[in-house]
Order: C-alpha cells, then sequence, then structure tokens
C-alpha cells in the first residue's frame, strides 16, 4: 500500500524497484512566511483527499543550487517539508532514524543525492525520514523580539511529526534516532540538551560535529552586518520588509567581506556567520557544556568524525588560504590558541608544508576535537557512547583523494556508488568499499535498533575502543600523526563564538 493516513490527511508516495516506499515533501508545519516568517513553526492545514507526495518539496532560501531540489519562490513557500523512505514487507515497530542535513547552517537540502534514505531503508530495514528546515537568516539569524534558532524549532516541530504519524508507516516512535553531520550533527547535539526536545528521540547519531554556537552579543553583531548590507535597520519591521532572496544575497556579501579581510578574526578564517544561539530559552547552555554536565545523558550517542576534515574546504575554496609562518602564527592569535598548540603540530608533521599543518589545526579545532570531547564528555556524565573515525584514502586518478568532510556521508547512507559523490570518495568505489559501506549500514542500523552498533562503548573515563572506518585494502596508506595529547595538554579547549 502506498497510501498513508497522516494526521493532516492521506499522502501517497511512489515505490521504488527495489520496493521501498518513498513519500516526498510531507508538510510537517506551514508555510514560515508572511504572517509567520520569523516566528516558531506552526501547524499545517489540512487537506481533503489524497495529496501526492512523489517529489521532494521546496528548499528553504539559499544561494546553494542543489541537485535534485526545487528551489524557493514567493507562491511556492512550503519549505518545512520531510520526506519518509519505507522498507518492503509489511512490518511495524521498525526503529526510525531522522536525518537532518548539514551545510554552515546556511545551505543544504533533504533532496541532495547521498541522503537517498532507500539502501539504508532496505539494507538497515530503518523508517528514514529526511528534513528540510530553515537556513540562513530565516533560521538562525538573530532578530529582535523574534525567537532565536527558529532552524532548530523546525526540527522539534518534524521529531514531533515524528512521533505523531511515523507509526502509519510501520515506524516506532519510541524507538527513534535523530542523525545527523556538520551543522546536522551540531543540531542535533543541541536537541539533546533542549527540554523542548526532551522524550523524542532515544538515540543520537552526530558526524563532524562543529562548533561554535553562537553568543546572543555575536549574533546580534552579525545582523547588524547583514541590516547595514541590506541597506536597512536592524530592526525587525525593517527586516521582515526586506524579502528572503535579498538577505540571502546579503548574508553572501557579508561572508565574501569576512573571506576578504584578515582583520576579521576567526570569521576570516571560516566564514560561517549563522548557527546555534544560546539564548537562554530555546538553546539554555552551549551544548558540549551542557553534555559535560549531565544533559542528554539518557540519549544513547554514536559521534564520528573524519581525520582530514578541513581538506575539503580547502579544496572547494572556501577557506582562507595560510601558506607563510607568519600568516600561521596570525591564525593562532586570531583563534587564541594555546601557546605550543600549533607547534605541536609543525613538529609531528616536520616535512608538511605550513597549508597542511594549519588545515590540521584547524580541522581537529573544528570538527574532529570538538566531536572527539562530545562522545568523552558524554560518556563521563553516564551515558551510553561510541566514537568512531572515518579514515578512507586512498590514490586516485587526480592525486590522494582524502578522508575529508562529508566523504563518510555516502557510505552511511548506501549512497557510494553514485555519481553525484565521486568528486567526495574520488571516483567509481571499489570492492573493498563495498564492504565498508555494507559495514557502515550495520553499525547505524544496529545503533538505531537495539542501541549496538557493533563495537564496545567509552567508559566513564571517556576512554575505549574507537572504530576506525577505512577499507581492508588500504595498502600503504600512511598513518596520520596522533595530536589528541596535544589538545589533552594545552587544556581551556572551548568552542568559538561564546
Amino acid at each position: 500500500m502506498d497510501v498513508f493516513r497522516t494526521r493532516d490527511g492521506l499522502v501517497r508516495g511512489r515505490r521504488t524497484t527495489d520496493g521501498v516506499v518513498a513519500v516526498l515533501g510531507v508538510p510537517y508545519a506551514a508555510p514560515p512566511f508572511a504572517a509567520g516568517r520569523f516566528h516558531e513553526p506552526r501547524p499545517v492545514a489540512p487537506w481533503e483527499g489524497v495529496r501526492e507526495c512523489v517529489d521532494f518539496g521546496v528548499i528553504a532560501p539559499q544561494s546553494a543550487e542543489l541537485p535534485g531540489a526545487p528551489t524557493w519562490s514567493p507562491g511556492d513557500e512550503d519549505v518545512l517539508t520531510l520526506n519518509v523512505w519505507v522498507p518492503p514487507g509489511d512490518v511495524t515497530c521498525r526503529p526510525v532514524l531522522v536525518w537532518i542535513h548539514g551545510g554552515a547552517y546556511t545551505f543544504g537540502s533533504s533532496a541532495q543525492p547521498d541522503f537517498d534514505g532507500s539502501a539504508l531503508a532496505r539494507d538497515g530495514g530503518l523508517v528514514v525520514v529526511t528534513i528540510n528546515y530553515r537556513v540562513g537568516f530565516e533560521g538562525f539569524g538573530h532578530v529582535p523580539g523574534a525567537p532565536d534558532n527558529r532552524g532548530l524549532l523546525d526540527q522539534v516541530a518534524a521529531l514531533r511529526w515524528v512521533r505523531e504519524n511515523v507509526g502509519a508507516f510501520g515506524g516506532d516512535p519510541d524507538n527513534v534516532t535523530a542523525a545527523g553531520q556538520s551543522a546536522g550533527a551540531t543540531s542535533v547535539a543541541c536537541l539533546m540538551v533542549m527540554d523542548r526536545a526532551e522524550g523524542l528521540f532515544r538515540r543520537a547519531i552526530a558526524h563532524s560535529a562543529v562548533g561554535p554556537c553562537f553568543s546572543t552579543a555575536l549574533a546580534q553583531e552579525v545582523t547588524a552586518r547583514l541590516a547595514a548590507a541590506a541597506g536597512v535597520p536592524a530592526t525587525a519591521d525593517a527586516l521582515a520588509a526586506v524579502s528572503p532572496h535579498a538577505l540571502v544575497a546579503a548574508s553572501d556579501e557579508v561572508v565574501d567581506a569576512c573571506r576578504r579581510d584578515p582583520g576579521s578574526g576567526h570569521l576570516h578564517y571560516d566564514p560561517v556567520v549563522y548557527g546555534p544561539v544560546v539564548d537562554g530559552a530555546v538553546l539554555p547552555e552551549e551544548p558540549l557544556a551542557a553534555i559535560a554536565a549531565g544533559g542528554g545523558a539518557g540519549v544513547d550517542l554514536l559521534v564520528c568524525h573524519t581525520t582530514e576534515e578541513y581538506r575539503l574546504l580547502d579544496a572547494v575554496g572556501s577557506s582562507a588560504k595560510v601558506t607563510t609562518a607568519e600568516q600561521l602564527d596570525r591564525f593562532r592569535h586570531d583563534f587564541g590558541l594555546p601557546d605550543g598548540l600549533v607547534a605541536g603540530y609543525r613538529a609531528l608533521m616536520p616535512d608538511a608544508p605550513v597549508l597542511d599543518v594549519y588545515l590540521a589545526v584547524l580541522g581537529d579545532l573544528m570538527f574532529g576535537e570538538y566531536s572527539s570531547r562530545l562522545a568523552e564528555s558524554h560518556a563521563r556524565t553516564g551515558g551510553r557512547t561510541f566514537l568512531s573515525r572515518f579514515d578512507r584514502r586512498r590514490k586516485g586518478p587526480h592525486g590522494e583523494v582524502r578522508a575529508w568532510h562529508c566523504a563518510d556521508v555516502p557510505f552511511a547512507f548506501g549512497n557510494h556508488e553514485l555519481d553525484a559523490v565521486e568528486f567526495l570518495i574520488g571516483g567509481p568505489p571499489s570492492p573493498a568499499d563495498h564492504r565498508l559501506s555494507r559495514d557502515m549500514v550495520a553499525a547505524w542500523a544496529g545503533f538505531a535498533g537495539s542501541g549496538d552498533p557493533g563495537w564496545q562503548p567509552l567508559d566513564t573515563t571517556g576512554t575505549g575502543p574507537v572504530r576506525i572506518w577505512a577499507p581492508d585494502d588500504a595498502g600503504e596508506r600512511p598513518e596520520l600523526p596522533n595530536t589528541r595529547a596535544l589538545w589533552r595538554d594545552a587544556g581551556g579547549y572551548r568552542p568559538l563564538g561564546l
């Protein structure tokens, strides 16, 4: 049966060639524009008859061009939608995995090919849900008098929809895993410590969680810059009078200015101008600090990060180049890194060019160290926690393929054979890559189903086995320098922005 009854009306999906039913573009909240702009998500208006849900919904306003994702335009504003993939077979109470895409809180879509849930549903036996939410200024910009973290509130609304409706798709509303990568992973960490999300999921998967969250003061500063770029006062009425596309353009202008100006501090190197705001209301505390204090301990947690995260950002030109010793020292100063940390990296990488040292430090600072400390902090406060690292590197036709940001996602979704991900993984997959993907799909499915991904959890000291994801034909893949001791010795690590 390809028709399902939700609380708002009947929906019909389409059956794929492998028997999975894909129900796409289902609204979980009303369009967040006009009277609802800059506000919490509102309920969907019920519909009569059967709603055809065979295409992805439009994406939130953004400047990125994403394959397969219809773009937002005035009059076509139903951006708060989700997609459900139902495995073949008449089975009830299946585990549910809800995927929150990344994209620097500024771009991204559930329609991206590597997030297709068919293989994960078919091979993992999961009901897979992927969601769209507000990004950029619409979702995370500070608006005077309006709630911060509207993108997170959208995610909560989607999880509520899952709790109330997933049973109709054969899913178990009491066995939901919230999963995400990059900005999506940190969103999951935020949800773990938010009162509004309590009880909506029992497990969490965070791949490449990224610091920082924003202070209210930093969010207000970004809004002032954006308003100036848009040519309006930084007031709620003035900002609401500017079209979403114009605010996207103003945001891009702010990002470009940060990237060009070495005096922009840490935003020069990593020009992400939006993120969750520690407002004391929606998000009471930075998630790393909250988890270290015991927040989210009742939610099982599976963490993964790649070993060369920032190589991707350098490859696509979104990171500032640091190629001289003087620039490296300024980078250390701008980020307030502890004395000796960068020197320690250089000692471990004696023959590496400055750019490689910089990318290694920045990748660990923003992703690797933040993710690892999330896992260790969760375990130390009694949480059931699993840690893994993705280290797939190989020689490709155009040079070495790195274990960089996003490269793990196609393997975990079982989508590593798609042409659209060849850039991420360096060409067609090998037989060993197929085995790697089967293992990662099984780990996600096992964790979502029973809390067991296939290896032992960290102990209460935050140590224990770490699963390394790499093909078994890696051959002469060189070992990367172990930098964890440098961070432990440096002490005082905290996410930027607070």
